[in-house]
């Protein structure tokens, strides 16, 4: 009996509190759908919502949108995006025509507002200062849709700049210190002027691009030379001028006579066998024993065409001045050596050429300068 009245007054409150769950969940329904009535709004949620697409191809430009002022209606909040004063249609250009991504480490950056091309120029010379490599910068004229170079004379305003410093030249390839000169130096402007670098290479990449280039330079990198030395009497350094100067040469800063194509481009030079260097006010009082006419294999096009017209004119210089022709052993120079020159300049200008950089072309004076 007592167990009877134990098991009802246990299932009583059970139900009891399954009642009391069940108006709790009732109530906080109701409270749930009053709420929802009186803080409904009609706006739009733009963040939930799918966003429209632009044809394929066509750069969308960042919106923004106007805060009210505080004496304003309230209105619905909007996000205001950091790129909202770029111009319209400005789309990202490409490398500058002057730059070989082969042979040039490059970083380009863009600057939301316009940046004076004088305030970008003190600061890149600043921050690069004693990079061991040429380093160019250029700057992107949008009216004209073309890259400009930049010196310290340049003028104007941009929004974007490209900095490119050379991988490679006659003293090698970059060094570690080198790039990291250069990539946190350009990042350092870059900040400076709150503007954003693209692009940026890579330490391992860059490196490894300089080593192979410079490989391939090694093994292409030809003077060759052949000399005119005297019988018994010096040559003297006026008559050597007077020749010199028929045959078109011209002195050049270097000590040393340059023949040169329409573009002012050196083809052949002749130079003193002896230490003393040419110079114009000093040729009356020079004398010497040997002279040396000397092609860069990698700086000319047509070689063998600027071989034989530089033999041409080491023959009527060694007829005239009474000496002989002969190459670096002092053996005379003869028709078989003057072949087999021929076959080897071929040869290595095939390679370059292969390689698509052409001797003599504005790539190959790049790579091969001292």
């Amino acid at each position: 009996m007592d167990s009877e009245l134990q098991i009802g007054l246990a299932a009583l409150g059970m139900t009891a509190v399954v009642g009391i769950i069940a108006y709790n969940k009732w109530q906080e329904r109701k409270h749930r759908r009053q709420a929802e009535q009186a803080f409904k709004s009609e706006h739009r949620d733009v963040l939930l919502e799918p966003q429209e697409t632009s044809p394929q191809g066509e750069r969308v430009e960042p919106w923004t949108t106007e805060f009210p002022s505080p004496d304003a209606n309230p209105a619905p909040a909007a996000i205001s995006h950091p790129a909202a004063h770029a111009p319209v249609g400005r789309v990202t250009p490409g490398l500058p025509p002057a730059i070989d991504p082969r042979i040039d480490c490059v970083i380009r950056i863009e600057s939301i507002e316009l940046l004076h091309a004088p305030r970008l120029w003190a600061a890149q010379s600043e921050q690069l200062e004693g990079i061991s490599k040429p380093v160019r910068w250029f700057a992107f004229d949008d009216a004209e849709n073309l890259w400009r170079p930049l010196t310290a004379h340049s003028a104007g305003s941009f929004h974007w700049f490209c900095a490119a410093m050379q991988l490679v030249d006659r003293h090698g390839p970059i060094g570690e210190n080198d790039f990291m000169h250069f990539s946190g130096g350009v990042q350092r402007v870059a900040e400076q002027f709150l503007a954003v670098p693209t692009d940026l290479p890579t330490r391992a990449e860059a490196l490894r691009n300089a080593a192979d280039l410079d490989q391939f330079c090694a093994g292409v990198d030809v003077q060759i030379g052949v000399n005119i030395v005297s019988h018994n009497q010096p040559f003297a350094g006026t008559k050597i001028r007077a020749l010199a100067e028929a045959s078109g040469m011209t002195i050049g800063d270097d000590g040393a006579f340059h023949a040169r194509d329409e573009s002012g481009h050196t083809l052949f030079t002749l130079g003193n066998m002896e230490p003393a260097l040419f110079a114009a006010d000093e040729m009356r009082n020079l004398m010497t024993n040997g002279l040396t006419f000397v092609i860069d294999v990698p700086r000319v096009a047509n070689g063998v065409v600027v071989f034989d017209h530089m033999m041409q004119q080491a023959s009527h210089m060694a007829d005239a001045l009474q000496g002989h022709v002969v190459d670096d052993n002092r053996a005379p120079f003869g028709p078989d050596a003057a072949l087999l020159i021929r076959s080897q300049i071929q040869q290595f200008q095939a390679q370059m050429a292969d390689s698509e950089v052409p001797a003599g072309s504005p790539l190959a004076l790049r790579l091969f300068s001292a």
